[in-house]
Parts: C-alpha cells; sequence; structure tokens
C-alpha cells in the first residue's frame, strides 16, 4: 500500500485556465472581467509577487504590452520569458484589451511578505538541520519547494524540487515530486519540458511504483498527450482513468468526461467508441438520459469488448437520446485529501448529442452539435483550443466516412440534406479530404453524385509488393554497378 500522495496542492492549474480565459478572443466581456478578478483575487490570496510581475508589468508584463507606467529598468522577475507568451495566453491581441492592473504598493508588499516567508522557511530548515533529522530537514526543503510553486516563480519551484528529490529516497515522494514537477510546466504550456518529465516519472512508476500513483500518471500521460494533439494516444488513457480518477490537482471530473468523451469520438473505430464511450458506464452516469444515469449509477450498466455493435439506423428513423441538462459533479469525486471537490454545474447536453447523432447517424444533428461542442467546449478550454480547427475538421471527416461507407453511390444533394449544408460546401469540404487521400471516393458535378471507390487490400497488398519489389531491384543494380566499378580499379 503506497503512502498518501504529497505536494499536490500547487501549482493551481485553474488559475492558468483563468489566464487563458482573460486572454481568449472567444470569450465574453463578462468571462474575462470574472476571470480578471479570479486572478487578482488569486494573487494577493497566494502572495505571487513573481507571477504578478510577469503577468502585469507595464515594462514587460504579458498581459499589459502598452508600455504605460513606471520606466525603471526591470529586474528579473524569476519566470522565464521566452516563448511564454505564446504558452500561457491564448491570443497577445486580447490581452491588450483588458490589462491587468500594475499597483507597485501591491508588488512591493507581496515581495515584503514573500521575503518573511522565505526567512520562516530557512528559520525552520536551520533548526531542523541543528535540533532534528534529516527527515525535518527535508520537510522544510519541501515547504520551501511548494513556496515557489504556489507564488508562480517556476525556475525557482523547479531547482527546489530538484533539491527534495535528491536528498529523497522513498520512491512514492520521488514520484510526487516528479508529478508537482510536470504540472508546473503544464501551468507555463512548456510541452517539450512536460514530455520529459512525463517519461521520468514513467521510468520511476515502473521501477515499483503503487496502484494510485500510476493511475495518477496515467491522467497526466493522457492530458499531455491531448495537447500535443496524439488524440489516439490520449483516448485509451483518458477512459481509463475515469473509473480510477483521484488526480484533482491536475484538473475536475467533468474536464476528464469533456477529454475522455472528446478523444475518443475522434480516434476510436466504431465498435470501440460504441464500447468505450456510447455505453461506458461512467460517461452514461454524465451523458446520458435519466434511466441511463440510474443504471449506469447502480452497476446495471456493462460495457467492454464483448458489447455489441449495431447497424447503422436510417437518419429518418433514428430517435436522438434526449440530452440531459447542466450536470453537477459535486457528489462523483473528492479530493485525494478527503475534501469534496467542489464544481460547477456543467451542461454537457452539446457532447451528448454529439456522441449520441454520430453513432446513430443523425447527421444534421451531428453538425449542430458539433458547432455547439467548439462554442462550449473547444474554445473555453486551454487545452483544447490551440487544437479546435483540426478536431471540427477531422469530426465533419468522420462522418462523411461513415455515411459513405455504407454506399456505392450518393446524390451530392442528399448527402447535403442529410448534413444539413448546401451542395457547394460538401463539395468544396469533400473535395479538399478526397485531394489529401482521406475519403476513397469521386465527385461527379454533372450528375450530381459521389462516387465511392472501396479499396481493395489484395490489390492493394499486390501493388505494394510490386512497389517495393521495383524499389528493390533498382537498389540492387545500383550496388552489383558500384561493385563492377570498384573491380575494374582494382584490376
Amino acid at each position: 500500500m503506497g503512502s498518501d500522495p504529497q505536494y499536490t496542492k500547487y501549482p493551481d492549474l485553474s488559475l492558468a485556465q483563468e489566464i487563458f480565459l482573460l486572454t481568449s478572443p472567444s470569450s465574453s466581456q463578462t468571462t474575462r472581467q470574472t476571470s480578471l478578478q479570479k486572478l487578482q483575487n488569486a494573487v494577493a490570496q497566494y502572495k505571487m509577487a513573481p507571477l504578478y510581475r510577469h503577468l502585469a508589468h507595464p515594462e514587460n508584463g504579458l498581459l499589459n504590452g502598452s508600455g504605460e507606467g513606471s520606466a525603471k529598468k526591470p529586474a528579473h522577475t524569476g519566470v522565464s520569458q521566452s516563448n511564454d507568451a505564446a504558452n500561457l495566453l491564448a491570443s497577445r491581441e486580447a490581452a491588450l484589451d483588458l490589462n491587468l492592473p500594475w499597483d507597485e504598493k501591491l508588488y512591493e508588499s507581496l515581495v515584503k511578505e514573500n521575503d518573511e516567508e522565505l526567512e520562516s522557511i530557512q528559520k525552520e530548515e536551520d533548526e531542523a538541520a541543528e535540533k532534528a533529522g534529516e527527515t525535518e530537514v527535508q520537510a522544510a526543503k519541501g515547504k520551501r519547494a511548494e513556496f515557489w510553486a504556489r507564488v508562480g516563480d517556476r525556475e525557482k519551484a523547479i531547482s527546489s524540487y530538484e533539491a527534495v528529490f535528491e536528498k529523497t529516497g522513498i520512491l512514492g515522494t520521488k514520484i510526487d515530486l516528479v508529478l508537482a514537477i510536470i504540472r508546473i510546466g503544464i501551468f507555463f504550456g512548456d510541452k517539450l519540458f512536460v514530455k520529459k518529465s512525463i517519461d521520468r516519472a514513467k521510468a520511476l512508476v515502473d521501477g515499483g511504483g503503487d496502484w494510485d500513483r500510476r493511475n495518477r500518471l496515467k491522467a497526466y500521460q493522457g492530458l499531455h498527450l491531448l495537447t500535443i494533439r496524439s488524440y489516439n494516444l490520449a483516448a485509451p488513457l483518458l477512459l481509463d482513468s475515469l473509473s480510477t480518477f483521484t488526480s484533482y490537482e491536475l484538473c475536475s471530473y467533468s474536464s476528464l468526461v469533456v477529454y475522455s468523451v472528446l478523444a475518443g469520438s475522434v480516434s476510436l473505430k466504431r465498435v470501440d467508441f460504441k464500447a468505450k464511450v456510447v455505453d461506458a458506464p461512467e460517461i452514461k452516469a454524465i451523458l446520458g438520459s435519466g434511466e441511463e444515469k440510474l443504471s449506469a449509477l447502480s452497476g446495471a450498466a456493462s460495457a467492454g469488448p464483448g458489447a455489441g455493435d449495431e447497424e447503422m439506423r436510417d437518419v429518418s428513423s433514428a430517435t436522438p437520446t434526449p440530452a440531459p441538462t447542466a450536470v453537477n459533479l459535486t457528489t462523483l469525486g473528492s479530493s485525494s485529501n478527503g475534501a469534496t471537490e467542489l464544481e460547477a454545474p456543467v451542461d454537457f447536453s452539446p457532447l451528448a448529442s454529439l456522441v449520441s447523432s454520430l453513432y446513430i447517424g443523425n447527421y444534421r444533428s451531428f453538425f449542430l452539435a458539433l458547432a455547439a461542442v467548439e462554442d462550449s467546449f473547444l474554445s473555453q478550454d486551454r487545452y483544447l483550443y490551440e487544437h479546435r480547427g483540426w478536431f471540427v475538421r477531422e469530426m465533419r471527416l468522420r462522418g462523411y466516412q461513415q455515411l459513405l461507407q455504407s454506399y456505392r453511390i450518393v446524390g451530392l444533394g442528399s448527402m447535403a440534406n442529410d448534413f444539413g449544408v448546401s451542395v457547394n460546401f460538401l463539395d468544396h469540404d469533400l473535395a479538399k479530404f478526397i485531394a489529401a487521400d482521406r475519403i476513397p471516393c469521386t465527385i461527379d458535378r454533372v450528375n450530381g453524385i459521389i462516387e465511392t471507390n472501396r479499396p481493395d487490400d489484395k490489390n492493394k497488398q499486390y501493388t505494394d509488393v510490386v512497389k517495393q519489389g521495383d524499389q528493390l531491384i533498382t537498389k540492387l543494380q545500383k550496388y552489383g554497378q558500384a561493385v563492377r566499378l570498384r573491380g575494374s580499379e582494382r584490376g
């Protein structure tokens, strides 16, 4: 049995989401004002002098690029400036429309309080070194690392965590320290640093990590893969994390549900999509109708590899599953320290409609749900925002492929009507996918039809063998010529 997780409180990743919403062009003015207020409250509550300077300084603050304010030479902020604007902010232009006001007195008071707290930590560390043992010294060093993570000084937080890591012999604590370092990278949007740190944590977990930390790392891996657009690799990790999720320091359970459903919808094959998303009890408990929620929560519903796939029903006879209203997930999970994790109610109806309409083949509803998902989720989340255009495009492709694979010839007007779009839009959209060899079909605008070209696996294998054989023969001929030339030189 592993020890309880440590170093899970800081950094507060929800604060990075507020910074994103504050700088996102997709955020309403009300949302941005609310995020600004939350950011200001967090700066005051957590005494975040380094992060406050990094964001709000009148000369080089990320949120204040106008150059207004004091003309003093800026000192080192404790946070690397390189690429931070691109990684931490949704848009630099939007950030300049609503500045985080710079208050010199506030900053000086925060610095003073930070210095006093550091002196207290140093005193505790010195006393532990003199009167107590190594465990107490490590505890004091851990407080220093958490302090820097709390106030938003990236470099000092990482170096402090590394100092604790070097002196720690307990494997579970080492894993917790690396997970804390990963969250710092996630906070500042450093994907390369996060990848290296996850590989480091995985090596530690493989060396004997306990069950809880293995599951927590699985959620970290899934979220990172989501941020780098590896939805096919993220989907199984995120979906597996639903039933064992305890990483509330990483994201809320409602966010995990959203990430899991989106990753599964765009990447899983139809049979897996049904088993792991459509029929998954954890997802039914959130996205399902009233009876499905009750069945899932009571354990009556089950899903797995044995769940059979259904034939695609005709659009006219398809009855969409009633969309659920806003769901409050407060009672569905608790944080690792036992405190209930409070979450605002989330309206999952666009997501539920996306899943059900894609599976039953109601493509008109599917396109409407896709637009709603883009507005409600993709444009409002810092991990999804960067790839929202790609996701919408891939989901349109999935809908086209699913319909066309059932027919040899489809009327262009009929298909456009099924998707609720114009013929010109469908023609233009399909042409891009056909040119990229994503859909095996041809469009006949004269006759107004789409003719699918079903790939023949045997012919494809034969063509590949002939092609590879030709390449091999060419290489052998070049090699033979080279050998003959060398022989003539020796002669």
